[in-house]
């Protein structure tokens, strides 16, 4: 069978068999599962949580077709009554998340599954794909948006990302955490999100003069013009630049920027502005690209580098320097009893839980609690029910609400946080009441 990204097979093996178990020893009690990171990265201060919409779809559309439970049934792997059990599997349990664009840190859950156990353990794989994915990379491009407060940043990460999906959700990503727009146009107008796009060094090569080339692309995107400068000489471009804006100017048409992509942006910049500044083309904005990160960006900041915007493709849509988080999707409870994981290294923490974060003063964050889930601390419950049996608690939520939300979040991170290197953690402090929970079942016998 052809399978796509849609399929509910796409998914870890080891769910199908752990619920031909489950069915065969008839438990299906309930379980909560919580989703979590268990240790930052060296190079992040927080983490920005992402891909929740995403994870809702999902859940609301995890059917099995006819075709998937036969081409399971010809694996062999399968009895034919555990399978004709998923042709009514459906999702019908709870979530809790934390909002899209809310700031986190190690061990504090940012969802939570209550649902029959084997819908809770089956949704695991995709669930982990989905959050993981969004939450790595939006976390690098706040990164960004705190490098290059006020400047135009747009996602240019399409033909450097892990195939189809990721470029897709990257572009989403990027903008819920505060980039101003995306270069792949499906992206744009899956998500409502403003798509832009310049030229590339092979239009400049395809046309014998330089200056025809700008002339040609200008009348035929005469609302929105910027030209790619840097083909063979960028000074001498700018130039051509200049000498084109007048003519162009006759027939009301203005250049709307030049793009830089190689060399030293900063260097280059100044020479440009300077030469569309004498030009009387005061207006014209400076575009960067090629290689950049946060750690880029705040250079060219600093250096003070007069340019208005960057295109942030490889190393964000790939996270380059995090590319991946240590996250766990745990079982916390089931049949109405704690679990807890002891392994070495990778204990987890029981029970249903919540989280609380103090503000300080002006807003700013002053520290997280995390509860047992009855408990009651001062400070915001960062988790929320957005699913009850199966079903939205309310309308999704729009990527432009989600995107405020984390333009508040950034806004209130303590300066330790907001600075790109890593010196200060935040405090995350654990209950009384989920210590002793811990120590109680830690002291019970290994059945």
């Amino acid at each position: 069978m052809k399978l796509s990204l849609h399929s509910t097979l796409l998914t870890d093996l080891y769910e199908l068999t752990m619920l031909q178990a489950y069915f065969d020893a008839c438990m299906n009690d309930t379980a909560s599962f919580e989703l979590f990171v268990r240790a930052l990265p060296m190079q992040r201060n927080f983490l920005m949580a992402a891909g929740l919409e995403q994870v809702l779809d999902y859940l609301e559309h995890v059917r099995f077709t006819a075709d998937e439970l036969s081409s399971l049934s010809k694996t062999g792997r399968f009895s034919t009554p555990f399978l004709r059990s998923l042709e009514h599997l459906r999702f019908t349990g709870d979530v809790d998340a934390m909002r899209e664009g809310t700031v986190f840190f190690p061990d504090e859950p940012i969802l939570r599954i209550t649902a029959p156990m084997r819908e809770a353990q089956f949704v695991e794989s995709r669930v982990m794909n989905v959050a993981h994915f969004e939450t790595v990379v939006a976390s690098k491009a706040a990164r960004c948006v705190l490098a290059a407060p006020d400047k135009l940043l747009v996602d240019f990460g399409l033909r450097r990302a892990h195939g189809a999906e990721a470029a897709w959700l990257s572009a989403r990503a990027c903008y819920l955490a505060g980039f101003s727009g995306t270069a792949t146009l499906a992206a744009g107008l899956a998500f409502d999100i403003p798509a832009y796009g310049t030229m590339a060094h092979s239009y400049v090569q395809a046309h014998a003069d330089e200056a025809l080339a700008f002339e040609r692309f200008a009348r035929s995107q005469p609302t929105n013009a910027t030209l790619l400068i840097d083909t063979y000489d960028t000074e001498a471009a700018a130039r051509k630049v200049v000498a084109l804006a007048s003519r162009l100017a006759r027939d009301g048409i203005a250049v709307h920027g030049v793009r830089l992509d190689s060399g030293d942006l900063g260097e280059h910049a100044r020479h440009v502005r300077h030469i569309l500044d004498e030009g009387g083309l005061t207006a014209v904005t400076i575009f960067a690209s090629g290689n950049l990160d946060e750690y880029r960006l705040r250079q060219l900041v600093a250096e003070q580098a007069p340019i208005d915007g960057f295109g942030i493709g490889t190393r964000m849509t790939t996270s380059a320097d995090a590319p991946y988080l240590d996250c766990a999707y745990k079982l916390v409870e089931y049949a109405g009893e704690p679990r807890r994981k002891r392994s070495e290294g990778k204990a987890t923490w029981p029970a249903r839980k919540a989280v609380y974060r103090l503000a300080g003063r002006n807003g700013v964050m002053a520290g997280d609690w995390i509860t047992l889930a009855h408990e009651r601390r001062d400070g915001e419950p960062l988790l929320e029910p957005v699913m009850r049996a199966g079903k939205r608690c309310a309308e999704p939520a729009t990527l432009q609400a989600a995107r405020e939300h984390a333009r508040r979040q950034l806004r209130a991170l303590p300066p330790a946080q907001r600075s790109l290197d890593v010196d200060e953690p935040y405090p995350v402090a654990v209950s009384d009441g989920l210590r002793e929970l811990a120590r109680r079942l830690d002291e019970r016998p290994a059945h």
